[in-house]
């Protein structure tokens, strides 16, 4: 049984192998039954998450994910994640992986994944809203699935902005951190939100004709990246319906009679299988949401276990 780190985790799901393996992921579909939350008795807050998925004849696997809310009082990670993969024919247990670096890039690569589907072919400036964990990695993955060039950076703090943009120089990128965020918006051919915003940020009149809003921070109904204007002019599609349920860039434009259920134009495996179609026209405004799910992790598990694995074979 391996044990692979997360800087193998992270070498092995560069962005230009890691997008088309969920395109492949999600295109075949698994199984993936609902995540399971439970209340951590004697730990205020506390719960623990369990995200299995497995293919027939592939691979099986669950991701177990801690919340402690409170360790913040102690310095520590108030998130910590493992996956575990194993052989779905047989049950072999295979790899325990780094579950934080793997959610990470899964999360971004998801989102890129669908830019190439809902993006227009010739972007160029991407906004990226949020500089943490996930938005750091935001300019980098739809460089590789779409091909934007420029980027500008938004943070509320301006120092955060500053120092993801002298990352991204130093990456090759042309970037440079914005102020205003109305009027990087309404330059930009692509948004990407990562942020734990519980009030929109981003305003459906600043969006231009034919531009791509990317919502990734609403995981639960009082958070929102977006207001009920973006989801009125945007065709809006979803990773999963799940997203229906949990986040309040949905729930709450529902809740007002700005979306409804049947608005939404597809899923993104939908989109993956040609089952829908994406972008129509230039001039047309999209929205993603995503909230994360297990088909898209059992995928990225798959893809480093194999690369892990092929690294460490011994030689003929």
């Amino acid at each position: 049984m391996l044990n692979i780190t997360a800087e193998q985790t992270a070498r092995h799901l560069e962005f230009d192998a890691l997008i088309p393996a969920l395109r492949d992921g999600f295109a075949r579909g698994a199984h993936a039954p609902d995540r399971h939350h439970h209340a951590v008795d004697g730990a205020p807050g506390a719960t623990l998450l369990l995200m299995p998925a497995w293919s027939e004849g592939g691979y099986l696997g669950v991701k177990l994910v801690d919340v402690f809310p409170t360790n913040s009082a102690l310095g520590r990670p108030a998130l910590s994640s493992a996956y575990v993969l194993a052989d779905a024919t047989t049950g072999e247990h295979l790899a325990l992986i780094d579950g934080d670096e793997l959610t990470r890039r899964r999360t971004v690569a998801t989102s890129a994944l669908a830019a190439s589907y809902l993006a227009r072919p010739d972007s160029d400036v991407h906004l990226v809203v949020g500089t943490g964990h996930i938005g750091s990695l935001a300019a980098a993955a739809h460089r590789s699935a779409v091909g934007t060039s420029t980027v500008l950076v938004y943070d509320r703090k301006p120092e955060r902005a500053e120092a993801l943009v002298g990352a991204l120089r130093a990456d090759g990128m042309a970037a440079r951190p914005v102020a205003d965020l109305e009027a990087a918006a309404r330059e930009a051919d692509l948004i990407t939100c990562a942020t734990l915003a519980e009030e929109p940020l981003i305003k459906g009149e600043w969006l231009r004709p034919g531009a791509h809003l990317d919502l990734i921070g609403s995981f639960r109904p009082s958070m929102r990246e977006s207001d009920d204007a973006c989801v009125r002019r945007g065709t809006v599609f979803v990773d999963t319906p799940t997203a229906l349920r949990e986040s309040g860039d949905l729930l709450q434009p529902m809740a007002s009679g700005a979306l409804r259920a049947e608005d939404i134009a597809g899923t993104l495996p939908e989109l993956c299988r040609g089952e829908v179609k994406g972008r129509q026209n230039a001039a047309e405004i999209t929205v993603f949401k995503s909230v994360g799910g297990a088909v898209a992790d059992l995928s990225a598990a798959a893809l480093v276990y194999e690369r892990v694995a092929a690294e460490s074979a011994p030689s003929a």
